[in-house]
C-alpha cells in the first residue's frame, strides 16, 4: 500500500533531513493576499512543523498529519497549536476552517483520491473558504520507498479544482528548479457554499 513512508521513525527522520532548509514562506506570503489575518487554517501534512510555525504568525492554525510520529515531534517541540491525526483523503473531523493549506502533501494521492479529498475539503470549509495547495509540476507518477509521487500539470489541476473553486492563483514557482512546482489558491464557488 502506498504512502506508508512517513509512518516509521526511520523514514520520517529521513524526510526531515531531506526537507531541511525548505518551507512554504513564499506560498504563505501569497496566501496572505487572499486570506484575512486571524482566519482559522487547517494544515494538511504538517510534518516537522516548518510551515505550521510560519502560518501561526498570522493565523489560528490546526496542524494535522496521518503520521503519529510527526505529531509526537510537534508535541515535543511544545507547539501550542491544536494537532490532529488526520487522513488527507477522508478528513474526518468535526471542526471547520476558513482555509485548508498543504505544501506538496496532496501529491501523495492518486487522481481519484485527490478528487475525494477536494470534495471532503468542501465539507469542512466555512462559507467563502479558501484552499492553498502546492504540487510538483509535470507528468510523472511513481512509487518510491512506499510513497506515491503524483505530479500534475496546470491543466489537470484546473480541471480537477475549478468545478469547486474559483481560481485565484494557478501558477508555476521555483522550489529546486525553474517552474518545478505549481501553486493553486482558490475560493469556494458561491454555488457550492453550504
Amino acid at each position: 500500500m502506498p504512502n506508508q513512508y512517513y509512518l516509521s521513525k526511520e523514514t520520517a527522520e529521513q524526510y526531515i533531513k531531506l526537507a531541511k532548509g525548505y518551507d512554504g514562506k513564499f506560498l504563505i506570503d501569497l496566501l496572505k493576499n487572499y486570506l484575512p489575518l486571524k482566519s482559522k487554517v487547517l494544515e494538511l501534512g504538517s510534518g516537522p512543523g516548518a510551515d505550521l510555525e510560519i502560518l501561526s504568525q498570522n493565523y489560528e492554525v490546526t496542524g494535522s498529519d496521518f503520521s503519529q510520529y510527526f505529531l509526537d515531534i510537534l508535541k515535543k517541540k511544545k507547539i501550542k497549536n491544536p494537532l490532529i491525526l488526520l487522513d488527507a483523503i477522508t478528513l474526518k473531523t468535526s471542526k471547520t476552517f476558513d482555509c485548508i493549506y498543504s505544501n506538496k502533501v496532496l501529491q501523495h494521492l492518486t487522481d481519484n483520491q485527490l478528487e475525494q479529498s477536494i470534495q471532503n475539503q468542501l465539507a469542512i470549509l466555512n462559507k467563502d473558504g479558501i484552499i492553498c495547495h502546492s504540487f510538483w509540476a509535470g507528468n510523472d507518477c511513481y512509487e518510491m520507498k512506499g510513497a506515491l509521487h503524483n505530479y500534475h500539470t496546470k491543466d489537470e489541476l484546473e480541471n480537477c479544482l475549478s468545478p469547486y473553486f474559483e481560481t485565484l492563483v494557478l501558477d508555476f514557482y521555483n522550489e529546486m528548479e525553474k517552474d518545478d512546482s505549481i501553486l493553486f489558491i482558490g475560493k469556494i464557488h458561491s454555488t457550492k457554499c453550504k
